[in-house]
């Protein structure tokens, strides 16, 4: 199993469709369960072993700088600063290459929650990783077992666990989890622009290096009022 110690939370976005919740704090700082979206995806790194976390700020930059400073136990934790622009998923991810390092490293979501049923899901990513084979490995739910995912699905899984897009099939049997391993090689070549991490996957795919795993969780999405009501209730009722 690959050793990977170094990670990306994804915390800048504006949290538009999270309003009015997001008013007055970012989308990361919304509450479920009893902590916050972005500590959700800090205590799974720090679970899985990881040492140091770059998370991206922009929305309240300086409310998250605070909370991050305050969080105790690990990882570690460098911030991306993108207060002057919203750099998105992709352009996040290559803004902040000089602090990942040139190893796969996981990068993850902060609206994507589940409490672990069996083995770990990082475990499960680190597992699967095939470095020859690959250069981003998808997390993936499946449709049947999710909240707050409103969409048709997103992809399928082929049986050498290579990832195809939904593209003009009605539905597809998964919805993409919000966490990934992501060789930096993938990025070679580009620059720091805003652009979403959709525009590497599709190049990926095209060329047979985008793969991935089956989560053995219940998915929560916590992207509006609505999920995060009904995730309330599941993780609490």
């Amino acid at each position: 199993m690959i050793e990977i110690r170094h990670a990306m939370a994804l915390a800048a976005g504006l949290g538009t469709r999270m309003r009015p919740v997001t008013n007055d704090r970012p989308k990361a700082l919304v509450e479920v369960g009893g902590k916050t979206l972005l500590d959700w995806a800090l205590d799974r790194y720090a679970a899985g072993g990881i040492e140091r976390c770059v998370v991206n700020v922009h929305h309240f930059a300086d409310r998250m700088e605070v909370h991050l400073a305050r969080r105790a136990g690990g990882p570690a934790i460098t911030v991306s600063d993108e207060r002057d622009e919203v750099l998105e998923t992709g352009g996040g991810v290559v803004k902040a290459l000089p602090e990942l390092g040139p190893d796969p490293v996981f990068i993850a979501n902060i609206d994507a929650i589940w409490e672990e049923a069996g083995a770990a899901s990082l475990d499960s990513l680190r597992a699967a990783w095939d470095g020859d084979r690959m250069d981003a490995l998808l997390l993936l739910a499946p449709m049947a077992a999710t909240l707050g995912f409103d969409g048709p699905g997103d992809a399928f899984l082929d049986p050498d666990g290579q990832v195809r897009f939904r593209g003009e099939a009605d539905r597809a049997p998964y919805a993409y989890a919000g966490v990934q391993i992501l060789h930096p090689r993938a990025l070679e070549g580009r620059t720091v622009r805003r652009f979403s991490m959709m525009e590497v996957w599709r190049e990926l795919a095209a060329a047979g290096r985008l793969h991935g795993v089956v989560l053995q969780s219940f998915w929560m999405h916590v992207g509006d009022p609505g999920a995060l009501a009904e995730a309330e209730a599941r993780l609490t009722g």
